[in-house]
């Protein structure tokens, strides 16, 4: 297993990579706004990956300096071409590039995810968007041909209305998964874990991932 902290592109940032013996796909995360690496729920649907022997990225889209600027974390150009940073930067470890890459993002870092994987098709083959803004990624929407998975939770109606109409304007394999009862951030009982299983299902069908039936996660 490669367990290491890491500093990402030319902003030196700072990030927790983890791929497991076997590994064959490598998940970059993009944490939204308000948050960073450190995130509890990126970090738990990060364990579930990891059973399912899919490595993960977790690292800071924007140095210290930069998250103290509130106009930083909508800036989806600035988060998605950090996100291209890190694919760039995973490309030039020998130990990293022949992993296939799918995008997990959160909140403002979907729309981000989204955005990068609109630029660089040949190189995303798998999104997962966690209570995610897809809205804010606009024209890229249509252009993006990773398959998709929109996680929503019902009681979050006003995002669960901008990821329908997200979905409507994408064409590639798309689905939305409403999580029954759960809000914005997944914190009712059961909710965080239906969206760690479902990502990581969706996941290691689009990258390729180890059976997981007998496999559990903890918080």
């Amino acid at each position: 297993m490669i367990q290491q902290q890491v500093l990402i592109g030319p902003h030196a940032l700072g990030g927790d990579l983890i791929v497991p013996k076997g590994a064959h796909a490598l998940v970059l995360f993009a944490h939204g706004s308000g948050s960073s690496r450190h995130s509890p729920r990126n970090r738990f649907v990060a364990e579930v990956l990891h059973a399912r022997r899919l490595g993960t990225l977790l690292f800071d889209l924007l140095s210290e300096v930069e998250s103290h600027d509130s106009g930083n974390v909508f800036d989806i150009a600035l988060l998605s071409n950090r996100l291209l940073q890190a694919m760039a930067w995973v490309r030039e470890r020998r130990d990293l590039n022949g992993l296939r890459i799918g995008l997990f993002g959160a909140s403002t870092g979907a729309a981000a995810a989204l955005v990068a994987a609109a630029e660089r098709p040949q190189e995303v083959s798998a999104i997962v968007s966690r209570g995610g803004r897809p809205d804010l990624a606009g024209a890229a929407l249509p252009q993006v041909r990773a398959p998709t998975l929109l996680l929503v939770g019902a009681m979050d109606t006003q995002v669960l209305a901008l990821n329908r109409d997200a979905l409507r304007q994408m064409t590639c394999e798309k689905r939305l998964e409403v999580v029954p009862r759960a809000t914005h951030l997944f914190e009712e009982a059961g909710a965080l874990e239906r969206v760690a299983h479902s990502a990581s299902d969706w996941l290691a069908q689009h990258l390729g991932g180890g059976n997981n039936n007998n496999a559990k996660a903890k918080r």
